[in-house]
């Protein structure tokens, strides 16, 4: 699944999930661009970590104009953009009732108005070279829920039905657009979580163990890779069988 040759661009690439997309696309030969909001030490420490064919940019993808920015400089360095990857998000967890609007709507602006806002900045260019490969990271919150979490739950539906349509919008133009959809990966977010919370956790996923970041990356890989040609409109599940009950 070699990309030699591709450019790459990541949001929320700096950390996590997406530090380990980032690697695994360089590992098979892209150029990578490793957006990212507001770490810019994390983010320098991923380049490194790539290699000298890497670049981190700063973008808030809540910010329309930002993504537009961001395409624009990733073409003006490496020239093209055939692989965009939506990974940026955060959480506001709150139940419900007590939810603040704020943090609704910064979920919201972030992991939804965001992914929307980078797929409209790709689709010029690719469309002009007739090629490009778009994965977004959803979430099996967007297809089962979780309580406390209706804003993230509802901006990862939202992901995975933007997925579907633009996918039906651009394919004549062979570009493909898909999402992976992490169950309970260990991150930082899970590596705080109680040994109790973990028990309970673990005792929902059939392969009874989390995920790695590395398994998403490598679901990301293929979805980028020429070998998923034929893949389009999918939302793939990394969840450890979570989401087949």
């Amino acid at each position: 699944m070699s990309l030699q040759g591709k450019n790459a661009l990541v949001t929320g690439g700096s950390r996590g999930i997406g530090r380990a997309i980032c690697l695994e696309l360089a590992r098979q030969g892209a150029n990578v661009a490793v957006n990212y909001a507001g770490n810019a030490k994390a983010a320098e420490e991923t380049v490194k970590a790539l290699g000298a064919q890497a670049v981190a940019i700063q973008a808030d993808v809540a910010d329309a104009a930002a993504c537009e920015a961001m395409v624009k400089e990733v073409i003006s360095t490496f020239g093209s953009l055939q692989i965009l990857v939506n990974n940026a998000g955060i959480t506001r967890d709150n139940l419900a009732l007590s939810i603040s609007e704020a943090d609704f709507d910064a979920v919201i602006d972030t992991n939804l108005k965001g992914t929307f806002h980078c797929m409209r900045a790709a689709i010029r260019p690719m469309m002009k070279k007739r090629r490009g490969r778009i994965i977004s990271i959803s979430s099996v919150v967007g297809l089962m829920g979780n309580a406390g979490q209706i804003n993230y739950a509802a901006s990862k539906a939202g992901v995975i039905g933007m997925t579907k349509s633009l996918a039906r919008e651009v394919a004549s133009r062979h570009i493909t657009v898909n999402a992976v959809a992490p169950g309970f990966i260990k991150t930082d977010m899970t590596a705080v979580l109680s040994d109790s919370v973990k028990e309970g956790i673990l005792h929902g996923i059939p392969l009874g163990e989390l995920g790695e970041a590395e398994d998403v990356a490598n679901a990301v890989l293929y979805l980028a890779s020429d070998e998923a040609s034929f893949l389009n409109g999918v939302n793939l599940p990394i969840d450890g069988g979570v989401t087949c009950y």
